[in-house]
């Protein structure tokens, strides 16, 4: 019990932290764009909740990482360049080995067709979002050989809880005895969500899991273990639900239309629950911050820094909410489709 306080101004001090330089995050990207004479949220937003082939920080032009362009076309090949090079001394947009650079997208000068496999903002924050991943339980994995009968210390200690809930409360509820060959599944799909959402709440961080493209991966990930673990039993209760009314299966089978759509509606319903939440959340963030330049005061910025500290809070149980909702609803789905009959 003495820990929870402990626990709780830590939390709160880091969400104060986040508020203040994410503030100062902005101030300093405005600052630095000497063109902007107006303010435009709309811009601020979604230059964070998009992909981009530059990631600023701090100052537009010593401030900003120009990640590779990676792009692949049949005329041209193999095509490997900074991103730097789309941009003068004065930050004008300039096409390159015929390729344009426009609004975060990059375009054929001649409109041919072409590959894209740049490592683009949000590629790089998932191979860092895994590499913080693997390093943090490998120093797990350590510390279970080295305290072999004994209680856990450092880093284990506190990641243990949270691995035996997962497995206790989650998986293993709802899949059933079948459950440990899936729970590397679901401890990496939690975890991987998790830090994805906690780090996209640090300033100048990239929006990972508010990105449809990924929340749809890890849906289909899903989908794809629910399909191929699936008996015989789930389908007969697709195609011929026992216990209903025969006029509801012939002529016009209307329960088993029913069903197969949701088969494919239960993984859009967590790919769309995911990205919407969390991209959410930080249009709201960001939106609150907004209100201190566009108004340009004082009494408003205290305000708003105030409103946004709590929101963050907020954000951080929403980081939890939704990688403890993904992972359970994922482990639904799996105990459905390989259920036995009764």
């Amino acid at each position: 019990m003495p820990r929870i306080p402990k626990l709780s101004n830590k939390v709160l001090i880091i969400s104060i932290l986040s508020t203040i330089l994410a503030f100062s995050n902005v101030g300093n990207l405005l600052a630095a764009d000497d063109k902007n004479d107006v303010f435009n949220p709309a811009e601020l937003i979604n230059h964070h909740i998009l992909d981009d082939y530059l990631w600023h920080f701090w100052d537009g032009h010593y401030g900003t990482l120009y990640l590779p362009v990676i792009l692949y076309s049949s005329d041209k090949g193999l095509i490997v360049f900074s991103s730097h090079n789309f941009f003068d001394a004065n930050h004008n947009i300039l096409d390159y080995e015929g390729y344009r650079y426009e609004h975060g997208h990059v375009s054929s000068v001649d409109g041919g067709s072409f590959i894209d496999i740049s490592i683009t903002k949000n590629v790089l924050f998932l191979f860092i979002n895994a590499t913080v991943l693997l390093w943090v339980f490998f120093a797990v994995a350590r510390g279970y050989k080295k305290n072999i009968g004994k209680a856990p210390k450092g880093i284990q200690s506190f990641f243990e809880p949270i691995i035996l809930f997962v497995r206790d409360e989650i998986v293993k509820p709802n899949i059933g005895p079948k459950y440990e060959r899936f729970l590397p599944y679901m401890l990496s799909l939690f975890f991987f969500i998790w830090f994805g959402n906690l780090f996209g709440l640090m300033p100048g961080a990239a929006n990972l899991t508010g990105n449809i493209a990924v929340t749809s991966i890890l849906a289909i990930f899903t989908f794809v273990l629910t399909i191929v673990n699936t008996n015989r039993n789930y389908w007969k209760h697709i195609f011929n639900t026992p216990g209903v009314p025969w006029w509801l299966k012939l002529p016009v089978p209307l329960l088993p239309t029913v069903e197969i759509i949701g088969i494919f509606s239960k993984p859009f319903s967590l790919l769309l629950r995911l990205f919407v939440a969390i991209t959410a959340g930080h249009i709201v963030v960001l939106s609150l911050i907004s209100l201190t330049f566009i108004f340009q005061s004082y009494s408003v910025g205290i305000l708003s820094a105030l409103i946004t500290t709590f929101i963050n809070l907020i954000e951080l149980l929403v980081a939890t909410i939704q990688a403890y909702v993904f992972t359970l609803f994922s482990s639904m789905y799996i105990g459905m489709a390989m259920e036995e009959e009764h």
